[in-house]
């Protein structure tokens, strides 16, 4: 601990960390359109507006992530800044310089809550900080507390990726995504990754040389956990993926998360102070790089969810970076639904 006391945690801010899997939400919804039977109470809590934002996805499957996105946030702001769930529409704005999705208290203009969400293949994720001094609140040295978060699904789209590899190659496949990485990310990617992550591909059967789809399958998997770092970095600052200096922002000798054997196993947790090994399910190192200079007051974490799932956090408090990078990011809080009812209907 410092002695410096502006580094001492303020008011003892509260990090959470939660999860809606929508992927066994209402069953007999075979289209968009049946949410509105299937669905009609959580839709209920929602305004018009937002209504038909999540109406408006062709996919059942991507509508319940935007009505998950939609619950979720409001039942952040409620339970965590301590209004009404009605009251929550009034404050939901976005930030004057970057644009990022924020709330601000109507009755005083501050942002008791900093929150951010991500979804992917059915799963909704929001980590939030409150109980910190302003949070978001804008000064001179910027906003006092940023969030980011970003959810990736190795297999959604492994037949797809699978295909390109087979017919483009592997470099072409990074190359196709060459815009948004650094240089020396495709250049990980494309040459070094193998060697540099040992265990990354699985054997063969009985124990053989791996198969091509085996190999193109680690390669994926580090490319979608690179993927989710930079994404959750990103949306910390509040930019986006057509932010001009993402080429200079670089994320050295990165690897995945190990996975877990299911979807509901936790996650194993390396110790504080311990080595995080190559079988880690949690990784909180990086070597991160932004114009050539190391970046060294943005906590990060990367989870693996299952065999499939990856969960990237980011949290920075810019005026005493030294708070921010001593909270835990710990596991996610997986919610169900009924809890969100059942609280909006006693949060009135």
């Amino acid at each position: 601990m410092s002695d410096n006391k502006m580094s001492e945690p303020p008011n003892n801010p509260v990090v959470i960390q939660w999860i809606l899997d929508t992927r066994s939400w209402f069953p007999s919804a075979a289209k968009t359109r049946d949410l509105e039977v299937h669905a009609s109470r959580p839709l209920s809590l929602l305004t018009p507006t937002e209504r038909a934002s999540v109406l408006k996805y062709f996919h059942v499957r991507d509508a319940k992530m935007a009505l998950a996105s939609a619950l979720l946030k409001r039942y952040a702001i409620a339970r965590l800044a301590g209004v009404a769930w009605s009251s929550t529409t009034p404050g939901f704005t976005r930030d004057e310089r970057t644009t990022k999705p924020i709330w601000r208290d109507p009755a005083t203009g501050a942002q008791p809550v900093a929150f951010n969400v991500s979804h992917q293949a059915g799963i909704v994720a929001l980590v939030a900080v409150a109980d910190y001094p302003g949070p978001g609140a804008q000064s001179e040295a910027g906003a006092e507390v940023e969030v980011g978060v970003d959810v990736v699904c190795t297999s959604e789209r492994r037949d797809r990726d699978q295909d390109l590899i087979r017919k483009e190659g592997w470099g072409s496949f990074v190359d196709m995504h060459a815009d948004v990485f650094a240089m020396g990310e495709t250049t990980y990617l494309k040459y070094q990754v193998l060697s540099a992550v040992p265990g990354l591909v699985e054997r063969g059967a009985g124990g053989g040389p791996p198969t091509p789809e085996q190999v193109a399958d680690g390669k994926l998997r580090a490319f979608y956990a690179l993927w989710a770092l930079r994404e959750a970095y990103v949306k910390l600052t509040g930019e986006a993926l057509l932010a001009e200096w993402l080429g200079e922002l670089e994320f050295r000798y990165f690897r995945p998360s190990w996975p877990t054997p299911a979807w509901d196993v936790p996650a194993v947790e390396t110790k504080e102070g311990e080595e995080e090994g190559e079988d880690a399910q949690v990784l909180r190192k990086f070597e991160i790089r932004f114009r050539g200079k190391k970046v060294e007051d943005v906590n990060m974490c990367l989870r693996s969810m299952g065999p499939d799932y990856m969960v990237a956090t980011a949290v920075r408090t810019p005026e005493d970076p030294n708070v921010g990078l001593r909270w835990r990011l710990g596991p996610y809080e997986t919610l169900a639904l009924d809890d969100l009812l059942n609280f909006a209907d006693s949060a009135v």
